[in-house]
């Protein structure tokens, strides 16, 4: 079965790229750039990976994403993922890029995406694999350092496709960055944006009206209110399927969650019984999905 699914032809509409720097990697750009690590090897490491809420793993997160330093170092990071993609017939992905990661610690705007650009065009020229890059503000830092990221991007205004909200959600409501979704769609940029995924089912009803998205990041806790939708018990997904509503399946963050696409569907197979039309249909909500149409 896992063959199988492998093989289907599906996009990836929900990856972070710092999320896929595998330990192997950050080893190797750690040693690139001479940064001394907390962790002894690459066994130790993943066994840091056993984290048990959000904030946890973005602590982890943003300490690994430390070694990226050089629009080398991006460029391998970015690749080392579109050949996973290769792999697992993943077609076409849109990724999520958090300059301010990265620019909070003094690297460049245009090094980050100069890197991850590059890779992205030799992603579709040598394997195949179309894209569409999406701006990400980290929500647990201020909509001025939010309007600051936008005024950065938009001389490179062509390398994206939209703009998305990421990171911390609790205490963080969409509401908060309202005024930059508007001037960024005001700049042609579509939106997206996480919510519900710790955060209540209120900052999905913010999400859709106030930044009023294309697409929504997570949006699990949509069945807790009955307005957003009937209530649904267990993992919803396949329920959320059969009720019609366009789910997908992503890895998210993989090297910390310990599996891309396909490992996800699979899990879905072996855990919640799903059959194989069922999965023909995620993966082709999938392609429907994505921002950037053939």
């Amino acid at each position: 079965m896992y063959d199988w699914l492998n093989a289907l032809p599906k996009a990836e509409l929900h990856l972070h790229l710092e999320g896929s720097l595998e330990p192997e990697l950050l080893f190797a750009l750690a040693e690139r750039n001479k940064i001394a690590l907390p962790w002894s090897d690459v066994d130790t490491l993943r066994k840091a990976y056993a984290f048990n809420n959000l904030q946890e793993f973005l602590d982890l997160y943003y300490q690994g994403a430390d070694v990226l330093r050089t629009s080398q170092d991006f460029y391998d990071l970015t690749w080392a993922y579109l050949l996973r993609c290769k792999e697992q017939n993943v077609i076409h992905t849109e990724p999520f890029f958090d300059p301010q990661t990265h620019t909070d610690r003094g690297i460049p705007f245009e090094v980050v995406l100069n890197g991850v650009a590059a890779a992205l065009k030799d992603g579709e020229q040598q394997l195949g694999i179309t894209s569409g890059l999406i701006l990400s503000f980290l929500r647990h830092l201020s909509e001025d350092e939010a309007q600051k990221t936008l005024d950065q991007a938009l001389p490179f205004r062509d390398a994206f496709v939209a703009v998305g909200l990421d990171s911390s959600e609790m205490g963080h409501p969409p509401s908060k960055f309202q005024r930059v979704f508007d001037r960024a769609r005001h700049e042609g940029f579509l939106t997206v944006a996480h919510a519900g995924e710790e955060g209540p089912p209120e900052y999905i009803w913010e999400a859709i009206d106030l930044l009023e998205i294309q697409r929504i990041d997570h949006g699990v806790r949509a069945i807790e209110d009955e307005r957003l939708m009937q209530r649904i018990i267990d993992h919803n997904i396949l329920d959320m399927l059969e009720r019609g509503v366009k789910v997908t399946v992503n890895s998210d963050d993989p090297a910390y969650f310990g599996g891309y696409v396909t490992e996800n569907f699979h899990a879905l197979y072996e855990h919640l019984g799903m059959t194989q039309d069922q999965a023909k249909r995620l993966a082709q909500n999938s392609l429907d999905a994505r921002l950037v149409k053939p």
